[in-house]
C-alpha cells in the first residue's frame, strides 16, 4: 500500500474556516450608566451546537453571552456566535461527537474571547476578558442530561 493510499485513511479533523456569524452589542442605559456609580453583576451563558454541511464536514457554532447588570438596569450586553467548518474524516462514530463537542468550541474560543474583550473597550467599559472554559466537563454534563433524558422518557410512556 502506498503512503498516499495509508494517508487517506489516517483519522484527520482540520479546520476549514473560523468565522463570526452574528454578533451584538448592547447598551440600553447608555449615556446614564456612564454618569453613575456601580459595580456591575456579570452573567456568562455557553453553549454550542454541532451541524452537519457536508460529507465529513461539520459547522461548530459557539455562542457566548455576556450580561453586565446593576440592580435592575442592563449597563450592557453583548453576545457573540463564532462558528466553525471542521473536516472529520475517518474518525469512529464514538469519537466524532466528543471531538466535535470539545475540540471544536476549544478552537472557536480564543476568537470570542479577543470579539468580548474588544466590545466592551469599544463600549468604553473596562475589557471584559472571559475566562477559560472547560468544554469536557460541559459536554460530560450535556451528555448525562441527554442520558438521563433518554432514561426517563419510557418511564413517562403509559403502561
Amino acid at each position: 500500500m502506498s503512503e498516499e493510499q495509508q494517508a487517506g485513511n489516517e483519522p484527520q479533523f482540520l479546520i476549514q474556516r473560523i468565522y463570526t456569524k452574528d454578533l451584538s452589542f448592547e447598551s440600553p442605559n447608555a449615556p446614564q450608566v456612564f454618569v453613575e456609580n456601580w459595580t456591575p453583576e456579570v452573567n456568562v451563558g455557553i453553549k454550542t451546537d454541532i451541524q452537519t454541511v457536508g460529507e465529513d464536514t461539520y459547522e461548530v457554532v459557539l455562542t457566548v453571552t455576556v450580561e453586565a447588570r446593576h440592580e435592575d438596569h442592563t449597563i450592557y450586553l453583548v453576545e457573540v456566535h463564532q462558528a466553525g467548518i471542521f473536516l472529520a474524516r475517518n474518525i469512529p462514530d464514538e469519537q466524532l461527537r466528543p471531538l466535535l463537542g470539545i475540540g471544536g468550541p476549544n478552537a472557536l474560543l480564543p476568537y470570542v474571547r479577543e470579539i468580548i474583550s474588544d466590545l466592551t473597550t469599544r463600549g468604553t467599559f473596562p475589557p471584559f476578558l472571559l475566562q477559560p472554559v472547560n468544554f469536557e466537563a460541559m459536554y460530560a454534563q450535556q451528555m448525562a442530561q441527554e442520558q438521563g433524558t433518554t432514561e426517563s422518557a419510557p418511564e413517562s410512556q403509559p403502561h
